[in-house]
């Protein structure tokens, strides 16, 4: 599964964000969770814009509930290593990405997924990038997600290719290169999404 990851993703995560995230584990659980939630609004959302359109309910109907289980387990995972969930500033990486959307209400629909999948495949590289160095209960844990996320990334991907008129790959192009450059680029601030350390 992360064969397809790998080749769609311009980078791979930088070993600097690895040691960052090992020295930082109570804000990488409390940014994980957030990520979730973010994950469950942005496929509801999604559900409410539009209703029209069937695959793609049943696809965010389901990884809205997966999310949605992914963000209670990590709340669960953060009161069993006594870390308050408290509020932190979102990334750049999302909000960046989303630049990119174009403001026409078709071409953002695709714009909009393929944003989801280039987020949800990140997500995937990073959890099998950390998860052989955290403690056996938390790398399990993320070892779970892998395949869950990989599939995420793949119905986002999907749904563009479905909802796009013409082929979606210049488009897709245009998202990597922005994607590995936030990735590849120094980052004032540690977040799970985030850049290299400044």
């Amino acid at each position: 599964m992360l064969a397809s990851i790998n080749a769609f993703l311009r980078c791979e995560t930088p070993d600097s964000w690895v040691a960052a995230a090992l020295d930082n584990q109570e804000i990488l659980l409390i940014d994980h969770a957030n990520c979730e939630k973010k994950a469950a609004a942005t496929a509801m959302n999604l559900m409410y814009r539009y209703t029209e359109k069937p695959d793609l309910l049943k696809k965010m109907s389901q990884l809205a509930r997966e999310e949605l289980l992914h963000f209670e387990q990590v709340v669960e995972i953060l009161q069993s290593r006594g870390i308050r969930y408290s509020k932190l500033s979102p990334s750049r990486y999302a909000a960046e990405l989303r630049v990119l959307i174009s403001t026409d209400s078709k071409s953002a629909l695709v714009d909009t997924l393929i944003t989801g999948a280039f987020i949800e495949a990140r997500s995937c590289e990073r959890f099998s990038k950390i998860a052989p160095h955290l403690d056996a209960s938390l790398g399990k844990f993320y070892k779970s997600l892998l395949r869950s996320e990989s599939r995420h990334f793949e119905d986002y991907l999907g749904l563009a290719q479905l909802y796009g008129d013409v082929d979606i790959s210049s488009k897709v192009s245009l998202f990597a290169d922005k994607e590995a450059e936030l990735i590849l680029s120094a980052d004032c601030q540690f977040r799970f999404h985030s850049g290299v350390p400044a």
